[in-house]
């Protein structure tokens, strides 16, 4: 069995994970689990040796290998994603698990989805009417923020930051991952809230952790639609379905770390992962104003599209 001194059960995006650290962003495993018996792991190891076997020249960026993905934080840690097993981590000198985590439940989470041939999208997704909507967009763009307005109208969060997709007999199925949002500072202004009573991230000071369990569905869903959001200089909010291969377009730009995608050899997986997605799945992309704080707006206007059964 595990020793619970020094390893925890947890789960995420429908897998269970066997830690050497602790994760209080993820829902502890329900059941008892051998470290056998784990879908992946998450250990701390020295990696000075593998690393250091690396091409100077690449390790500024993520080096991709067959089945292995390595990248480092100056200052921070080395992390290894490997074969959608295992996530390695060496601490540099001055150990920091808060902005450790940020990169293992981020980036090795995204990678170790793809290595598990899992689509990730970069994205909110929200339970409405027993599916899930799926907000997906640039940085900046109100993906949280939008879910966060859902959540205030009694919705439930399934995912923040990583969407995973999973086929279900033909069907996407959006898999949820752990109860936490992030949010800018003005999101959490506009909503009322009080930054000091969140933690703010560690790479950017102006946006929070957000804890979420009495407000996150930690069951599958199947995924109901899709709507890419973009923030522009327009005078009021714009919606338009998308149709036809632009469909495919939406999904492979808003791909999780989708610059990977080509150096692991995963394109044609990716394309008919995402062709296999599209049939039974409407988009729209909404462009709202810079100007104005639209999220409680574009719940309106969703929820009028979701009940009025708008078509693709």
């Amino acid at each position: 069995m595990l020793n619970t001194d020094k390893t925890y059960a947890y789960t995420t995006f429908g897998l269970t994970i066997a830690s050497d650290m602790l994760l209080p962003e993820l829902e502890k495993a329900s059941c008892n689990l051998t470290d056998s018996g784990a879908d992946f792991h998450i250990r701390r190891q020295d990696l000075a040796k593998e690393w250091g076997e690396t091409d100077p020249l690449d390790r500024k960026g993520f080096i991709v290998e067959e089945n292995r993905v390595m990248f480092e934080v100056p200052e921070l840690a080395v992390f290894s994603i490997e074969g959608g097993k295992t996530i390695t981590v060496s601490f540099s000198e001055e150990e920091n698990e808060d902005r450790v985590r940020l990169y293992i439940l981020g980036s090795c989470m995204g990678i170790m989805l793809m290595q598990r041939k899992v689509l990730a999208l970069h994205g909110s997704a929200i339970a409405i009417d027993g599916k899930a909507y799926v907000f997906i967009g640039e940085s900046g763009a109100g993906k949280s923020t939008l879910a966060s307005s859902f959540m205030k109208q009694g919705y439930k969060l399934l995912s923040d930051d990583i969407v995973a997709l999973s086929m279900k007999e033909g069907i996407p199925w959006v898999t949820p991952s752990y109860p936490q949002q992030k949010l800018w500072l003005e999101s959490i202004q506009a909503f009322e809230m009080k930054a000091t009573d969140y933690e703010p991230l560690f790479d950017r000071i102006t946006k929070f952790s957000i804890p979420v369990r009495a407000d996150f569905q930690n069951t599958p869903m199947p995924l109901g639609g899709i709507f890419e959001l973009s923030c522009e200089d327009v005078e009021a909010i714009e919606f338009h379905p998308v149709k036809k291969l632009h469909r495919l377009k939406v999904l492979y730009t808003h791909t999780y770390r989708r610059s990977i995608l080509e150096r692991m050899g995963m394109m044609a997986w990716h394309f008919t992962y995402c062709a296999e997605c599209l049939p039974s799945v409407s988009i729209y992309r909404i462009i709202r104003p810079t100007s104005a704080f639209t999220a409680h707006d574009l719940v309106d206007i969703i929820t009028h599209v979701i009940q009025g059964g708008n078509s693709k």
